[in-house]
C-alpha cells in the first residue's frame, strides 16, 4: 500500500516543479512562493516542506527540467517521423529549459561549487542525448555529420542569452535558423 503514497508524491512533486517552472518562465526566479502554490493547487506550506528555502526550489526546478529533457531525447527519437524532426523538437524542449534557468546564476552567486555540480549534472545529462540525436539525423543522411553536441548547445544557449533584456529580441526564431543550418549543403 505504500508504493501507491510514494507515486503520488513523486507526482504532486513535479506538478509543483512544473508549476514553479512555468512561474519562473513568467515572473522570473522571484516569483512569490503563494504564486507558485497557487499553480501546484497546493499550500504555501507544502512547498517550504519540500525546498526550505527559494534556492532549494530552484536548484530543484533545474534538476527536474534536466531530467526531463535527458529523457524527451529518446522518446522524441522513437515518435517523431524522422530523426530531424526529433532533433528540432528537443532543441525547442532546450530552449524552454534554457528561459527558465535565468536568475539560476544570481541564486548561486555565494555558492561556486554548487554551481559547478549543477552544470556538470547538466553537461552529463544532456550532451549525450544530443549527440544521440545528431548521430541518428547524421546517419538518416539529414543534417551535416561533422557537428558537435557540446558545440551546438552552447550555440543554442549564446542565441537564448539577449532574450532576456530585449522583448523584441527572438531567440526561438534564430534558434530555429541554427537548426535549420544543420542541414546537409544541397
Amino acid at each position: 500500500m505504500a508504493e501507491p503514497k510514494r507515486k503520488d508524491a513523486r507526482r504532486n512533486k513535479e506538478s509543483l516543479l512544473d508549476a514553479a517552472a512555468a512561474a519562473f518562465v513568467t515572473s522570473g526566479v522571484d516569483a512569490p512562493v503563494r504564486d507558485i502554490a497557487a499553480r501546484a493547487g497546493v499550500g504555501v506550506g507544502t512547498i517550504y516542506r519540500h525546498f526550505p528555502t527559494r534556492a532549494d526550489l530552484i536548484i530543484a526546478v533545474y534538476r527536474h527540467q534536466v531530467e526531463a529533457c535527458a529523457e524527451a531525447g529518446p522518446a522524441l527519437l522513437a515518435t517523431s517521423p524522422s530523426p530531424y524532426v526529433a532533433l528540432g523538437r528537443w532543441i525547442n524542449l532546450f530552449v524552454d529549459f534554457l528561459v527558465t534557468k535565468h536568475g539560476l546564476a544570481a541564486v548561486l552567486q555565494s555558492d561556486e561549487a554548487g554551481f559547478e555540480t549543477l552544470h556538470a549534472h547538466f553537461l552529463d545529462r544532456l550532451v549525450p542525448v544530443c549527440a544521440q540525436l545528431l548521430e541518428a539525423a547524421a546517419a538518416a543522411g539529414e543534417i551535416r555529420s561533422d557537428l558537435e553536441a557540446y558545440a551546438l548547445m552552447r550555440g543554442v544557449g549564446n542565441l537564448c542569452i539577449g532574450a532576456e533584456n530585449d522583448p523584441r529580441y527572438d531567440a526561438r526564431r534564430l534558434v530555429e535558423v541554427l537548426v535549420a543550418g544543420l542541414r546537409p549543403p544541397n
